[in-house]
């Protein structure tokens, strides 16, 4: 069962002989909502994800006519179930990548009830061409899990995830590269983690790039990658958004190596050093700029 959770509500769900129960909680507590879009490890529980960033227990509470708990304080509350196999076309819809989603079958939801707070707000986020308000969830997920991140490949410095590329389209990472063919293996390892395994393209940078940085960045590898060498392809998973490939949620990704070449990497011409202005003239000339008569920016 694949079952989509909407930035702006948490969803819940328990298998029963081939019905799966369902509970859609909206206008929740603002951590509970970030927590339903987290790409937590398989057996973190959302709620105590949530729990645990708030410094609090998420309160529960029980359905009506599922056999389901929902967090207390939501503003709105559906309950229903879908049917196994049971799909209809859903779309096209403006999405977060700022394209209409193509027209897809998903499962159906029936409710058999529907429950809401006295004067309930109903939550809503706009979503488009980036950046728009979604994104900032996005840009919390890179910072909260760069860590664990960190945990599985302690050589990755930073992380960036363009706006641009919809946090699925697009990794920028700083490695600390210790032997020939680093950063080829640090693609590989992060195209074999859960959501991080969507990502269309990778690009890898030595450590003291500021990924954050996209004029260094695409100065970086336009100035280092020889495509030949450099780059690779690879066929996989894709997000069911990606529109690019010719299958749903599956097609080519590439990854970048945009690190200083080793001579043990096939690179025998010298390399060059990056041109920098020696940092005592430059406090300087900024000591007597004024000086000078010339105006600060």
């Amino acid at each position: 069962m694949h079952w989509h959770k909407h930035h702006d509500g948490a969803a819940n769900f328990r298998d029963s002989d081939g019905r799966l129960e369902v509970a859609v909680a909206l206008g929740t507590d603002p951590l509970v909502t970030y927590a339903a879009t987290a790409p937590l490890p398989t057996g973190i529980d959302e709620f105590a994800f949530a729990g645990f960033l708030r410094g609090a227990p998420v309160e529960l509470a029980p359905c009506e006519t599922v056999a389901l708990d929902v967090p207390a304080d939501a503003e709105i509350v559906l309950e229903g179930y879908v049917e196994r196999g049971e799909e209809r076309d859903e779309g096209p819809f403006g999405d977060h990548t700022g394209c209409y989603s193509l027209v897809g079958r998903y499962p159906v939801l029936h409710l058999t009830a529907m429950r809401h707070r006295r004067d309930a707000i109903y939550p809503a986020t706009i979503a488009g061409r980036p950046p728009m308000e979604d994104c900032f969830l996005g840009k919390a997920t890179e910072r909260l899990f760069l860590p664990l991140l960190r945990l599985t490949l302690p050589e990755i410095v930073d992380l960036e995830l363009p706006v641009e590329g919809v946090f699925q389209d697009c990794a920028i990472l700083s490695i600390r590269k210790s032997y020939a063919g680093h950063a080829f293996k640090v693609m590989d390892a992060i195209w074999g983690m859960r959501q991080m395994m969507l990502t269309k393209f990778l690009v890898v940078l030595d450590e003291q790039v500021d990924v954050h940085d996209p004029h260094e960045v695409a100065w970086r590898v336009f100035n280092n990658v020889s495509p030949e060498r450099d780059c690779v392809t690879v066929r996989g998973p894709l997000d069911a958004l990606d529109h690019s490939s010719p299958y749903a949620a599956f097609g080519a990704k590439m990854g970048i190596d945009a690190t200083r070449t080793w001579p043990e990497e096939g690179h025998v011409r010298e390399w060059p050093d990056a041109l920098e202005m020696d940092p005592s003239v430059v406090a300087r000339v900024t000591a007597r700029w004024r000086e000078f008569g010339l105006p600060f920016s």
